[in-house]
């Protein structure tokens, strides 16, 4: 079975994306490789940093790595924090800190200016330096206090309209099938294919 190296520690993601990528594909993560170290995310867009992240791991395992970044942009904040989303409220920040930092900053601004998406770049690099990317986006709209238990990051605070539902009152399974994440996935899945 090939195998893919998953750019990311974070088992929450690493969950989703097997999810959605199904059987036929062996995942392992950056806890399979504690030997690379972390990988500082400078690129000023969502594709540049998951591009750095996929190359990096690619090169240092000898395997095909899969990296995302992805994050919120929220209208009212000119598409902050965009990809500044896991340190929003600094170094070092909890989903909880971030939550209410983006809270604060949106106190005052009525409901239809709150509007906001979920952007996911997926890059798919092998260690001979072909790099393949795609995308998907999920639009919402963030509340005014959290709702829900599951997910993780700005899931309890991400309305989509349409379900009357955040991504944290979903089950894991209904939010595969709309998140930014499985977009990004399901238009990636055929490249990842085709470098296995």
């Amino acid at each position: 079975m090939p195998s893919l190296i998953v750019a990311t520690r974070n088992p929450g993601k690493l969950r989703e994306i097997l999810q959605v990528l199904g059987p036929g594909i062996d995942l392992k993560s950056l806890a399979d490789f504690p030997e690379i170290p972390d990988i500082l995310e400078d690129g000023d867009t969502f594709e540049a940093n998951a591009v750095k992240k996929a190359h990096t791991v690619a090169r240092h395992t000898g395997r095909p790595a899969l990296a995302d970044d992805s994050g919120l942009e929220v209208d009212a904040l000119d598409g902050a924090p965009g990809i500044y989303s896991a340190r929003f409220a600094g170094e070092g920040a909890t989903d909880q800190t971030n939550n209410a930092r983006l809270l604060h900053l949106l106190d005052g601004i009525p409901e239809k200016k709150r509007t906001a998406r979920f952007r996911c770049a997926i890059a798919i690099a092998t260690p001979d330096g072909t790099v393949r990317t795609a995308e998907g986006c999920c639009e919402g709209r963030i509340l005014h206090s959290p709702r829900g238990s599951g997910g993780f990051g700005y899931d309890p605070l991400f309305l989509l309209p349409e379900r009357g539902l955040t991504f944290s009152e979903l089950s894991p399974e209904e939010k595969n099938r709309i998140s930014h994440r499985e977009r990004a996935l399901r238009a990636a899945r055929p490249l990842i294919l085709e470098i296995l």
